[in-house]
Parts: structure tokens; C-alpha cells; sequence
């Protein structure tokens, strides 16, 4: 029996155009009628995220910013809240300027840029709204607590730039890809497991009953700990790897067809790659 059912949000729920469908919409409100807890577990910011909660009825505490933050829909407190090293974030930033990366620095639940490399509806699209242009990022730090910082790529630099940052950095930050188009470090400890893992500890959930649903290497510390753990067909070949299950893709509503076969229809153990 599943009872509490965290879903990963981009490339799991809805692509681009942010339009999660109506067989999705459907699954996860037969959930919670069943009282199933579901929650969003994103590398997105919580300004992000909320309107997606509400809009599918979502009160549980909600996953940000990869694990770094836990809390509530309709709380101003944070269940758990991580933040990065001020003086680590001052070294990836001296270290960014060496290599020219684009890199963005979220701080207080804000994306602070210092230069435009694409059309604003890309920033968007891919940030929120809650983005502010500064001239330089360093003296960002001096007012704002670091929550993460993530490097805008090619899809044909991103392992490059992932290895540089692991290199550098891997045993002092999460170095980890949630997109195509992104890598990004988070505090070291930080993930949607760790995460996945306090907030059933304070709903008193047991492992086995908890299912996760992701397609990105962000996604696996989360769909390894939970007692299932799906991967979508369009997701990672290492999120793939790790899985219990692996749903059919996005545009087949890979999600609800999960939601239908292991929390409505079926039981966990009936899981399989």
C-alpha cells in the first residue's frame, strides 16, 4: 500500500509548456482521495512550485530546490531548509569566471543573474518569475544566504562541465544534472532522497510505502530510497537503471499510468524493470 507519492515536476508531469494532462490530473486526485500524501519533489524554487500545488490540491510540505528546502504549501516556516558555505559559493563563483560559465545563483528563494546568453521568455520558462538582474554576483553573497547555483549548458558540454564541477568541488557540494540543460551544485548532504526520506519520518511513513516518480539523474537518490521507485521512458538511462519500474514516456502519460498501477490498481511488489 502506497501513502505517500512524491512526483518529480519537468519531464515527469508536464514538459515545456508546463500543461500537466487530464489523465495525470486525474491519477493523482484518485490518490488523494484515497488519502495518499502527495507531494512535488523539484530542483525548482518553492515561488515555482506553489502554483502547480494548488492547482492540483497539493497541501502536503513540498520538496525545493533538489532537498535543500521542505515546507508546506500554506506555511510561511520551512520543515527543513539547507543552505550552501557563503565562502564555497565565493570560490564557484571565481571559479565560473575563470571558465565563462552561465551560471545562476539562487539565494531567498530568488535566481540572481549577471548576464543574458538567451530571450528573457527562456529565463522564464526555465527559472519563474522571481529572477533579478544584478551587475556581478559576488556581492550577492554579502546580503543573500546561497541556496544553490545552477550552470546553463549545451547538451554536448554538460559532461564536461558536470566532471569539472565534481573534480573541483564533489566532496564539498552535490554536483548533479536535473536537465539537459543544466547542472547544478547543491549543499553537500542535500538530495531528493535525503529530502524524501525527512518528510516521511515526520508523517511517520513507513520506506515500503512511499513511491517516486522522476526521469533525471537529480531523480535517483529519491526513486532508490523509496520502497518503489518509477523512472519515465523519456528519463535518464542512469534514473532507468536504478527503477523498480519504468513508465512510458511523458506524451503517454507515463505518470498516471504508474499512479494507476501501483497506488489505485496494484500492489508494490508487483514492480519490475
Amino acid at each position: 500500500m502506497i501513502r505517500l507519492l512524491a512526483l518529480d515536476l519537468d519531464g515527469t508531469l508536464m514538459e515545456s509548456d508546463s500543461v500537466i494532462s487530464p489523465r495525470v490530473r486525474q491519477a493523482i486526485a484518485a490518490a488523494q482521495q484515497r488519502d495518499v500524501v502527495v507531494t512535488l519533489a523539484t530542483g525548482r524554487m518553492l515561488d515555482f512550485t506553489l502554483p502547480f500545488a494548488r492547482d492540483l490540491s497539493i497541501t502536503a510540505p513540498l520538496i525545493c530546490y533538489q532537498g535543500g528546502l521542505i515546507q508546506a504549501p500554506d506555511s510561511e516556516t520551512p520543515l527543513y531548509m539547507a543552505t550552501m558555505e557563503p565562502a564555497l559559493a565565493r570560490e564557484v563563483l571565481e571559479w565560473q569566471a575563470q571558465h565563462g560559465w552561465h551560471l545562476i545563483l539562487y539565494a531567498d528563494d530568488k535566481a540572481f543573474l549577471h548576464e543574458r546568453r538567451h530571450p528573457k521568455t527562456f529565463y522564464h520558462d526555465m527559472l519563474g518569475e522571481q529572477l533579478v538582474w544584478v551587475d556581478d554576483l559576488p556581492p550577492v553573497l554579502e546580503r543573500h544566504k546561497p541556496v544553490k547555483f545552477i550552470v546553463f549548458v549545451e547538451p554536448h558540454e554538460a559532461d564536461t562541465v558536470e566532471a569539472e564541477l565534481q573534480q573541483r568541488f564533489g566532496t564539498r557540494m552535490e554536483v548533479t544534472r536535473s536537465h539537459a540543460l543544466i547542472v547544478e551544485g547543491n549543499p553537500l548532504g542535500v538530495s531528493k532522497g535525503d529530502a524524501l526520506q525527512r518528510l516521511a519520518d515526520h508523517l511517520d511513513i513507513p520506506q515500503t510505502q512511499v513511491m517516486a516518480i522522476g526521469d533525471q539523474d537529480n531523480d535517483i537518490p529519491m526513486l532508490v530510497w523509496a520502497g518503489v521507485g518509477v523512472a519515465m521512458s523519456n528519463g535518464s538511462p542512469a534514473s532507468k537503471a536504478v527503477a523498480d519500474w519504468i513508465a512510458p514516456s511523458l506524451t503517454e502519460d507515463g505518470a498516471a499510468v504508474a499512479i494507476e498501477r501501483f497506488v489505485l490498481n496494484s500492489s508494490p511488489d508487483l514492480c519490475e524493470k
